[in-house]
């Protein structure tokens, strides 16, 4: 399906884009400069464009950049955060968006196959009831349910659930490219690729290029991956912790090719290591992650996955899975992100001026980013603080 839009700036719910306030003494509208080719640069520049800015994406490479921290192949959105009211409701406020990006950019990559997350029976109740009070839709399942819905599942020893049937699963190689093809066609929008960025001044508004050349304007966001440390001034940099992730990639056997169609992502937050998997969707494997495989480092070596880690995953899903072992295993892979301490923080670092960072941690930012680009959109117009979400 095509990535293009028409012009004119047109939010997806079909209400005009709003007005954007005018630079300082000059009745225009603000030129802003997005350093990042990530899925927080590249939402935060469609906000942007949508409320009538001039905006110039800067990216080391090509744009969407595909040595960004979010080009995975899939991110899991869900609305249950447990216990906590506020993250569940804007999950449901992300959702939502997700929902109406579809539309303005053309391209479907949100996979409805459910999420489902673990918990003990009271927690899973309460789950339920958190997420209907904050307007959306959950049931909660029993043990007996899990054990007759999800056989190739081990949920036993009297576990419970909460089913999101309208949650499910980001295709994020098709997010960013959207968004890409998107920015391409309106007016007012400058990608500039293959560019290295050496220097930003926040105060100024400007944006220092490896072969000389300077990027002008009101504001400036760094959206910040594992490689873009030294652009940070050194109080900002100090805060920033490099995680590295190993993950697993599997083949289902051919005999469960159909229960593992009906599956939707889960979360174990229960499990010592807080395991997730992605079921299989859109011609992907399924994909196995856990906590327990997340770990600082100090720098990006290789994507290597130490036998260690791997042996570690698999001990871990073979107590989920029945079955489960080395045999599944077609591909381990590392990845790297970059999060502002402490661990999960949502806030951007000012870089003076109108210039701000923000460093997307890992999956949960990819699920939040329309609402932390949303709010970036309007720090950087000077119309508002994006807080934490």
């Amino acid at each position: 399906m095509s990535t293009t839009a028409p012009t004119r700036p047109v939010r997806a719910s079909g209400r005009p884009a709003r007005r954007p306030p005018s630079r300082p003494g000059a009745g225009l509208p603000a030129r802003v400069t997005v350093v990042g080719g990530g899925v927080v640069a590249l939402l935060t520049a469609v906000e942007c464009v949508l409320d009538g800015h001039l905006v110039t994406v800067v990216g080391r490479g090509s744009v969407p950049d595909a040595g960004a921290a979010s080009p995975g192949r899939h991110r899991v959105l869900r609305a249950l955060h447990p216990a906590d009211p506020s993250a569940t409701r804007a999950a449901l406020r992300a959702h939502h968006r997700w929902v109406e990006l579809e539309e303005l950019l053309m391209t479907r990559f949100y996979e409805r196959a459910g999420a489902l997350t673990v918990l003990p029976p009271a927690a899973a109740a309460a789950g339920a009831a958190l997420v209907e009070s904050a307007g959306g839709t959950a049931r909660e399942l029993t043990a007996a349910d899990l054990s007759h819905r999800y056989p190739h599942l081990r949920l036993d020893g009297g576990l419970g659930a909460v089913l999101e049937e309208e949650a499910g699963v980001l295709l994020a190689g098709r997010v960013l490219a959207a968004c890409a093809g998107w920015l391409k066609w309106q007016r007012g929008v400058r990608l500039v690729e293959h560019r290295a960025v050496t220097a930003v001044d926040g105060a100024s508004g400007t944006v220092r290029l490896a072969d000389g050349r300077a990027v002008h304007g009101d504001a400036v966001l760094v959206a910040v991956d594992p490689r873009s440390r030294e652009l940070l001034p050194e109080g900002v940099a100090e805060r920033l912790t490099l995680y590295r992730q190993s993950l697993l990639h599997c083949r289902v056997p051919p005999h469960q090719a159909r229960a593992w169609a009906a599956t939707p992502a889960v979360a174990f937050p229960g499990t010592p290591g807080g395991a997730r998997l992605v079921p299989p969707v859109a011609g992907t494997g399924l994909k196995l992650s856990s906590a327990a495989a997340r770990r600082a480092v100090d720098e990006i070596t290789d994507h290597t996955t130490d036998p260690y880690w791997q042996r570690s995953l698999e001990r871990e899903f073979g107590d989920l899975l029945p079955g489960f072992g080395p045999a599944w295993v077609t591909a381990a892979e590392d990845s790297y992100h970059a999060a502002f301490a402490p661990a999960g923080g949502t806030a951007p670092a000012a870089l003076g001026g109108a210039g701000y960072a923000y460093a997307a941690d890992g999956g949960t930012s990819f699920a939040f980013a329309p609402l932390v680009a949303r709010s970036l959109a309007d720090r950087l117009a000077g119309v508002g603080s994006p807080g934490t979400l």
